[in-house]
């Protein structure tokens, strides 16, 4: 299994939120690039950097992307707010080396199998949830869909992963929901990269007996709870 190192942009800075609430904000770093660099540092194998603002309508951190995309020299996988071809295209032309698409890959499968079908294995879906239920738009709207039943609906397709994140749990730690992600990894034939509550060494060990490919990580990271060097070494892939 391999971590991720969550790199959630706000306003040109790096911020966890709790339960992705705005207004709850527990963590804010100025430097993003700088951010980034101290993952790579550390030893993880490759980052995961979320424009939080374009996730939710309310601006954008591009810039700070592309400089994070040319500054390490690790896999980069970008997400939030994608939500068309040109906005796809430009991420992974500049060095992404996947995309995550949500609300439209949820509202729009016509469109995800052609984009899947034009970078196949370079587009990941995240099926964000909350009760087992898929969310969109930022984790502000349900779908009334199923996530079980979501996922079997991808396995046609020609991803490089889907992502779920435990919206209810997302920056609380309180530990991953193991049953549910390990339901889920069995739901689907892509690698399953779970987000949401993973508070210690015990969950992510637990995550990858289950089945699970990868880990985001948050809130345990930047609070110190995660030791960041032996987590780069154990799960770096």
């Amino acid at each position: 299994m391999i971590a991720y190192p969550a790199v959630d942009l706000r306003g040109g800075r790096v911020v966890q939120l709790v339960g992705g609430r705005p207004e709850d904000e527990r963590v804010s770093l100025p430097d993003p690039v700088a951010v980034a660099r101290r993952w790579v540092a550390d030893g993880f194998r490759a980052l995961h950097v979320v424009d939080l603002d374009a996730a939710l309508g309310s601006g954008s951190n591009r810039d700070e992307i592309f400089a994070i995309l040319e500054q390490v020299d690790v896999p980069v996988q970008v997400g939030g707010g994608v939500r068309d071809d040109e906005s796809a295209d430009t991420l992974l032309k500049a060095g992404a080396a996947r995309v995550i698409v949500g609300t439209r890959a949820v509202e729009d499968h016509a469109w995800l199998e052609t984009l899947a079908a034009r970078w196949p294995g370079r587009i990941v879906v995240a099926a964000d949830i909350r009760d087992g239920i898929v969310v969109t738009r930022g984790w502000t709207e349900g779908t009334g869909l199923e996530a079980t039943n979501f996922l079997e609906r991808l396995d046609p397709l020609p991803l490089g992963g889907i992502l779920v994140t435990d919206v209810s749990r997302e920056g609380r730690m309180q530990g991953a929901d193991a049953d549910r992600f390990a339901a889920l990894a069995a739901a689907t034939r892509h690698p399953l990269l779970a987000s949401g509550g993973i508070r210690d060494i015990d969950d992510l060990h637990e995550l990858a007996r289950r089945g699970v490919a990868g880990a985001v990580l948050g809130m345990a990271l930047y609070t110190g709870a995660l030791d960041p060097r032996a987590t780069a070494t154990e799960f770096s892939r």
